[in-house]
């Protein structure tokens, strides 16, 4: 089958593309939110229609949430191997929408210094990713009249919103989604302009504690100095989560950590990553992670513990004398290797408990967890997509990782026993979940014409 044939017909109809993306991205598809129930069913039915055009067997799926797509392409075992790929139809919310310069979802091409780009909720994350494969397979299927291989589609109703009811019908419809390799378009460019092929992602745990003291607010100057005082407890608490060298002192934290490869560690050299621009961006210069590690290294590969928030006793205007009976903090842990998030929830509350003083104790609320993902890059379909982004973008490709988590690539693993490639054409500056977020149409074309060469390459 001809590549050429169809990354002209991708070229020839990229306006048509584009009006179509415009389309699904006018339906307020926001998760979260249940004002806007209907419009996750809206959009999950019309991407069931699209892919019922392109000659998918498409059906939208109930959950106790909102619904699941799932699609199939058959094809002749002999033309390649059985693919996956993984995508989400819903949103963030859009407030503060006076920060907006348009409707939210009025999107509309727009000139910018830096080219035209798509303005609209859901244009980067993750609905104009999503519509990169899509657009591929349709304008494979209009030049030969049928796809190279064997496909199943999958998109989410809630992953802006905790994906509540993934891991249950993972689990449910296990032998239905299970294929050769998984491909995941939620992810970007590295630093907006090297293709990348993310085989790191970090897991997450969220803890939040209250530490009590007196049973009620006191007068600082009646009880200061006799009475314990739960915020000096706590951040002393937080002060001994790192030692001086900016390594994490909960026990057994590092257990599952593991050291990158020579291999891996020379590749992120070669990508020349300018940390002091990355940290000059927001206002800073010194990368504040372990000291013996490279900042690739500490976003990438090693865990962290940071305090996302923090407070208690008085913080309204003015001053008040009081000694708080109690103070919070929210903290989270990025996981990486084979860490057991488990494990770790329990080793910081001991540290917490081991920490505490007479007269105070402490309430523990979790929020979440997920380990990392680490895919082998073993799988032949890996040097074939890296050989085929190379190609469309004159950039050599590169095995990334990621800071963030996204636990659909480990809940692939661990549930369909399958490996899953993160392949994503967003821009640092896409602003996802933030107001005017935007999809540069040079991403979205040459997505689309990425993904082309991706199925050629797959399948010969």
């Amino acid at each position: 089958m001809s590549l050429d044939a169809v990354l002209a017909k991708i070229d020839a109809g990229l306006p048509q593309a584009t009006e179509r993306l415009l389309d699904l991205l006018r339906i307020p598809s926001i998760s979260t939110d249940p004002a806007y129930k209907a419009d996750c069913e809206r959009a999950a039915d019309w991407l069931v229609k699209d892919l019922e055009s392109l000659g998918f067997e498409a059906s939208k799926r109930p959950t106790p949430g909102h619904p699941m797509v799932v699609a199939h392409f058959d094809a002749p075992e002999s033309a390649g191997p059985h693919l996956l790929f993984y995508g989400h139809y819903d949103v963030q919310p859009v407030d503060p929408l006076s920060l907006w310069s348009r409707d939210p979802f009025d999107p509309q091409i727009e000139d910018t210094p830096a080219g035209k780009v798509i303005r609209g909720r859901g244009a980067s994350d993750d609905k104009g990713q999503l519509m990169t494969f899509l657009e591929a397979c349709r304008a494979w299927k209009a030049e030969h009249g049928t796809l190279p291989c064997r496909l199943t589609i999958f998109l989410e109703g809630e992953e802006e919103s905790g994906s509540p009811s993934l891991i249950p019908f993972m689990k449910e419809n296990a032998d239905e989604l299970r294929a050769d390799v998984a491909l995941i378009c939620d992810t970007g460019l590295f630093e907006s302009k090297t293709p990348a092929i993310v085989t790191m992602l970090r897991g997450l745990l969220g803890e939040e504690l209250t530490i009590h003291a007196a049973s009620k607010d006191l007068h600082s100057g009646m009880y200061g100095g006799v009475a314990m005082n739960p915020i000096r407890v706590l951040t002393g608490i937080i002060a001994g989560l790192h030692d001086d060298t900016g390594r994490v002192t909960v026990p057994g934290f590092y257990d599952g950590v593991p050291e990158l490869s020579d291999e891996m560690r020379a590749q992120w050299q070669g990508l020349a990553f300018d940390h002091a621009r990355f940290l000059g961006d927001v206002g800073l210069s010194v990368p504040a992670g372990e000291a013996d590690r490279t900042p690739l290294e500490m976003i990438w590969s090693r865990p962290t513990c940071e305090v996302n928030g923090i407070w208690g006793g008085y913080t309204g205007d003015g001053f008040k004398t009081v000694l708080p009976a109690e103070a919070h903090a929210k903290i989270s842990f990025r996981l990486v290797g084979t860490q057991d998030p488990f494990a770790i929830r329990e080793a910081f509350r001991a540290y917490v408990k081991g920490s505490l003083p007479a007269d105070c104790s402490v309430e523990f609320k979790r929020h979440g967890n997920s380990p990392a993902g680490q895919m082998s890059i073993e799988h032949p379909a890996f040097e074939a997509s890296r050989a085929a982004l190379t190609d469309e973008w004159g950039v050599a490709a590169a095995y990334v990782g990621c800071g963030g988590s996204i636990p659909i690539a480990g809940y692939f693993k661990t549930y369909l026993d399958m490996d899953a490639m993160l392949i994503g054409f967003g821009k640092d500056d896409d602003q996802i979940h933030s107001p005017n977020e935007k999809y540069d149409m040079e991403s979205f074309h040459k997505g689309i014409r990425s993904w082309a060469r991706m199925l050629d390459r797959l399948t010969r």
